[in-house]
């Protein structure tokens, strides 16, 4: 995803194994540069560093255990890009806190946990995410949509009946969301960015309806990203070169 006027599709997905026990998942949908460690169940041996048990101090044992999983990712996959084992705190809006020159994102849900990182000379800005593959709770969709996307969601439950798509469209404004957060440091509103689903090619596209936030001498109006099906859960991601 580029800059306002000059938007590239994402690089064609280069399947691969993924990290843990699970294959491929997320690696079709990034580019090769970025890493990625990914699992589907809490590794008993995760150990929290110091800073992160005060994070999850008073979690009930399931938080604490995911909690610690998606770290032990993303050490993991920080090790493949010769960081040392570091803690990886919450920020001040729970956002992951990493090292000097390197982006990245978190996910976990239901029988998934990822972590992508990447140098920040290659990437500028990354977001994941996974939800269960299901439909959204009652009256969710209706607030987490905008413009046209209550009548794309029709055309495509019609045309591609059998995914989610509101789920899907809530998946793909979240990795917008965490890419989005580190450049413009301000909450984005599931209604301040308005969706595009290609059910063909496996992108959406997300049209800020604010003020874009700037990366030298970029205004980013817009996200690109891809999405599949994995198993049992919808994976989505973003991804923006560096210059």
């Amino acid at each position: 995803m580029g800059p306002a006027g000059c938007v590239p599709a994402p690089r064609g997905p280069r399947p691969r194994r993924g990290s843990g026990n699970v294959t491929a998942g997320l690696g079709v949908l990034l580019a090769a540069v970025v890493e990625i460690e990914q699992t589907t169940a809490d590794a008993p041996d995760s150990v929290l560093l110091p800073g992160e048990l005060s994070a999850v101090a008073g979690a009930v044992p399931r938080r604490r255990a995911e909690f610690a999983t998606v770290r032990d990712c993303a050490r993991r996959a920080l090790s493949r890009l010769g960081h040392p084992s570091v803690p990886i705190l919450p920020g001040p809006n729970r956002e992951p806190l990493w090292p000097g020159g390197v982006v990245g994102s978190l996910t976990h849900c239901d029988g998934y946990r990822a972590a992508a990182v990447a140098r920040a000379a290659d990437i500028l800005t990354l977001g994941i995410d996974a939800e269960t593959h299901e439909p959204l709770p009652d009256g969710v969709a209706e607030l987490v949509t905008v413009g046209d996307e209550p009548h794309l969601l029709a055309r495509l439950a019609v045309a591609v009946p059998g995914i989610a798509w509101d789920r899907l469209l809530f998946s793909a404004k979240e990795s917008i969301y965490k890419a989005w957060f580190p450049l413009a440091h301000a909450w984005l509103d599931f209604t301040e960015c308005e969706l595009a689903i290609d059910p063909e090619s496996g992108t959406f596209t997300g049209r800020l309806l604010v003020p874009g936030p700037t990366a030298g001498t970029r205004t980013i109006d817009q996200f690109t990203g891809r999405w599949a099906i994995h198993d049992r859960h919808i994976l989505t991601a973003v991804w923006e070169p560096a210059d």
